[in-house]
């Protein structure tokens, strides 16, 4: 579970802010189901493990967002503020931006809506992740299914795969991204069975800023 929020400006008066962008993607992505059954995040042992990357094979834990579906542009991407809060603890859960990884062909499609995100894992900060990715969430309960995701073994490429991919993508071949999508790969099978929203009244923990 985890609750969404962004960063806005003081108010005078208490007023109900609109939902920000990535809370209104994430939530699409939530409602259309399109998470559901996603395979083998990429993890990154002691920092984050990311999900929702774009492309057309289900095969390597790629989705696609429907061709009907209207997303407005996200425009806090290049909104300063919105890159105020920090990646400080575990449970905090960005838009992939410096870290994102979809198909470049997705991304040349003129409806591309960046909707990756990525979820700290800790045990400490990722100050890397700072002022590159947007804030927009964090754990209110589960976060030890987020440490046991973390702590499963993934598959690391040897130094001589890695530079035969330099090498590859040098030359344009195009597998090499496709197989940069293995590393990092958890080695047993990991999928989110189920997604939704709650409407929780009273989370057993506060909501409260990175």
């Amino acid at each position: 579970m985890l609750r969404p929020f962004s960063v806005r400006p003081p108010s005078p008066r208490p007023l109900r802010q609109p939902p920000s962008s990535n809370c209104l993607h994430f939530q699409a992505h939530v409602h259309l189901f399109l998470l559901q059954k996603h395979p083998r995040p990429q993890i990154f042992p002691g920092q984050f493990f990311q999900a929702g990357r774009q492309g057309r094979s289900r095969e390597y834990g790629e989705v696609r967002l429907p061709p009907a579906l209207d997303l407005p542009r996200n425009t806090e991407t290049v909104d300063s503020k919105a890159f105020l809060l920090r990646h400080s603890r575990p449970g905090v859960v960005s838009l992939c931006l410096s870290e994102n990884d979809d198909d470049d062909e997705v991304k040349l499609d003129s409806e591309y809506r960046n909707v990756e995100f990525l979820i700290t894992t800790g045990p400490g900060p990722c100050p890397q992740l700072d002022n590159n990715n947007i804030v927009f969430g964090t754990v209110l309960e589960g976060l030890d299914v987020v440490t046991a995701i973390a702590s499963i073994p993934t598959y690391k490429p040897s130094e001589r795969i890695r530079q035969l991919n330099d090498l590859a993508e040098f030359f344009g071949d195009e597998r090499a991204q496709k197989g940069r999508t293995l590393w990092n790969r958890p080695l047993k099978t990991v999928y989110i069975s189920d997604c939704g929203e709650l409407q929780v009244t009273k989370p057993s923990m506060s909501p409260t800023l990175p």
